[in-house]
């Protein structure tokens, strides 16, 4: 009698453990997507400072925006480490002469590079912002890139994003 008590605590005690990992992902995106709503919020509330408060007030807000996004990037950071698999892509296959280089704002990109083969066009499982009209966001490397798709110019760059 007293191993199937032992036995039955012991088990009551390994199921949460076992489902913890679904409920830590779900948290998680649920945060990051409150996190993001935090910082819209500061964003006006910046602007509302601009345009009708204080100095200080200005000051203040301007605190609160920069400590809502370093919020976001840690509660993404936090995401892409509980779904790693999502992050691990098969290698990347640059167009002949690849060689990669790291890139930065303004970098204009041959069109070879930026191609449809390259899109990441499921960016929203990424969590990434969706791109703006002529933007693409694309796949080079191991970075993500936000390319212009007329002139090539990079407009933003996320390094080591992929594992």
């Amino acid at each position: 009698m007293r191993k199937i008590i032992t036995a039955a605590l012991a088990a009551s005690f390994l199921v949460p453990v076992a489902m913890a990992p679904e409920i830590a992902s779900a948290q998680s995106a649920r945060e990051v997507r409150q996190s993001q709503r935090d910082l819209r919020e500061e964003q006006r509330d910046l602007r509302q400072a601009q345009r009708h408060g204080s100095r200080q007030d200005v000051r203040e807000e301007r605190r609160d925006v920069r400590q809502a996004r370093q919020e976001v990037r840690e509660d993404w950071r936090d995401y892409r480490k509980a779904h790693r698999d999502t992050y691990r892509r098969p290698a990347y296959v640059g167009p002949r002469g690849y060689s990669y280089r790291p890139v930065a704002v303004g970098h204009r990109f041959s069109s070879a590079y930026y191609g449809n083969r390259y899109w990441v066009s499921d960016y929203s499982r990424y969590r990434l912002p969706a791109p703006v009209r002529n933007h693409r966001w694309i796949r080079y490397g191991n970075d993500v890139v936000l390319v212009n798709v007329h002139t090539g110019r990079v407009a933003q760059v996320y390094s080591g994003f992929f594992w």
